[in-house]
């Protein structure tokens, strides 16, 4: 079994990525291989609603130039799904909703090719409107017939200046339940 995670922000170590691997670590401890992706601060395109994904059927973008094929290669191919995301203005960052909308209209386009997988989303917030960051991110497991993973808590973790989140103690522990659900349903769903 395998989770690919998907790191949205531009600090590439920052709190974000480190509530990913604190996810990742419990699902390790768990027996679950992982990946964590770097993607924000990268060239991301948006979806251009060109739809050449529904003519053409292939698992791919048309857009070729930056990250996002390689991304939905890994979605297809893991079994369960993580996606995290700063706040920014009370929503994912530029990178996470290029990511979203584009792997969202290729999974549709082809069978629904993330259907059944276990997603679950991730958010790093300063004070407030990370709930809209964790819903636009629950948004693309839903229309992608994916069962959303929760926690003890909404997932997200309270920091500003990198490393801050690591304070959040009810945050690390939201990510580790988490972790260990996300475990226990991708070993229901493999028998």
């Amino acid at each position: 079994m395998k989770v690919v995670a998907f790191n949205g922000s531009p600090r590439k170590d920052g709190n974000t990525a480190r509530l990913l691997r604190e996810v990742l670590l419990e699902l390790e401890t768990e027996g679950v291989e992982t990946e964590l992706v770097h993607i924000g601060g990268k060239p991301v395109h948006g979806c251009t609603a060109c739809m050449k994904c529904f003519e053409k059927k292939d698992g791919r973008c048309v857009i070729e130039t930056d990250i996002v094929n390689e991304c939905i290669a890994k979605m297809a191919a893991a079994d369960g799904i993580l996606i995290g995301s700063p706040t920014f203005f009370a929503d994912v960052s530029a990178e996470t909703k290029a990511l979203l909308d584009r792997a969202g209209f290729v999974a549709i386009a082809n069978d629904g090719m993330f259907a059944r997988k276990p997603g679950a989303a991730v958010v790093a917030v300063r004070r407030a409107g990370g709930i809209h960051a964790y819903d636009t991110i629950n948004h693309l497991f839903g229309i992608s017939q994916m069962v959303t993973v929760g926690s003890s808590y909404w997932n997200i973790g309270i920091g500003l200046a990198p490393g801050e989140v690591e304070e959040d103690a009810e945050g690390l522990e939201t990510m580790r339940v988490l972790g260990q659900n996300m475990a226990w349903l991708l070993k229901k769903i493999r028998g």
